[in-house]
């Protein structure tokens, strides 16, 4: 099992987005290595799914992005996010927060979010094969009045703990987590990290509603399949394989 490296990160005061400026120094020719990070103290134009803005107080919360080559099929991809958040859970729990995952790429504690996670493909020269860039946003010192600022529920580890943390020190906790659950996932897919995701999940055998577009469909959360999607049980008992959407518990 080869596992991933990561470099001493690439620290900068302010960024627009962490993982778009490595896009763009890849699509520039620079031959950027696997493991490399980049993290700001500030990122200005920080983005989620559905091209969300990441809220991001200067020197409070952590954002950073890390470029990987893998070994791993691109249908596999989709679930990287996935493994990624158990690294950066089990990264919290060792600063005593406790966090649950929501389907597919967000971590939170007591329903609120405290991190997000956005992987993208990316291809051609300088990289071989398959690649990403995967982004991470995780709220570390946002105060009670940051909070309330947010357009959703939201806490960070000084509000769950009432102890400051040094930015580098949280992320250095990260990267030392983060290549044993990317190492499982590359090699078993999400089938090996299935049963801790699955353990850790916010939404298990509750009724959910996942939004997609102009449609919606509400059942129960049965599970998650070989892919890392999820696995909806209809009211009529058929079990529907979802790949996409907003998921909202009921």
């Amino acid at each position: 099992m080869q596992q991933i490296f990561f470099l001493p990160p690439e620290w900068h005061d302010k960024l627009p987005s962490t993982s778009d400026i490595i896009l763009e120094r890849i699509k520039s020719g620079e031959n950027l290595p696997s493991g490399f990070v980049l993290a700001a103290l500030e990122q200005t134009a920080g983005h989620g799914r559905f091209d969300r803005h990441w809220f991001s107080n200067p020197g409070k919360d952590l954002t950073f992005s890390f470029l990987m080559e893998t070994r791993a099929d691109i249908k596999q991809l989709a679930s990287l996010s996935m493994a990624v958040a158990l690294g950066v859970a089990t990264a919290l729990d060792t600063f005593g927060v406790h966090s649950y995952t929501k389907w597919p790429n967000d971590l939170l504690v007591k329903g609120k979010k405290i991190c997000g996670i956005m992987a993208k493909e990316c291809h051609g020269p300088p990289l071989h094969g398959e690649a990403a860039v995967v982004g991470v946003g995780l709220n570390v010192n946002m105060n009670p009045e940051d909070a309330k600022n947010v357009d959703r529920p939201v806490t960070s580890t000084f509000i769950e703990t009432g102890e400051n943390y040094l930015l580098k020190t949280v992320l250095d906790r990260i990267l030392q987590m983060l290549p044993d659950w990317i190492s499982l996932w590359e090699d078993e897919g999400f089938s090996g990290i299935r049963d801790d995701w699955t353990l850790r999940s916010s939404c298990i055998g509750k009724t959910v509603t996942v939004e997609q577009g102009k449609y919606s469909k509400t059942g129960i959360l049965m599970g998650f399949g070989e892919w890392g999607q999820m696995l909806v049980r209809s009211e009529d008992g058929s079990t529907h394989n979802i790949w996409g959407g907003e998921l909202e518990p009921n």
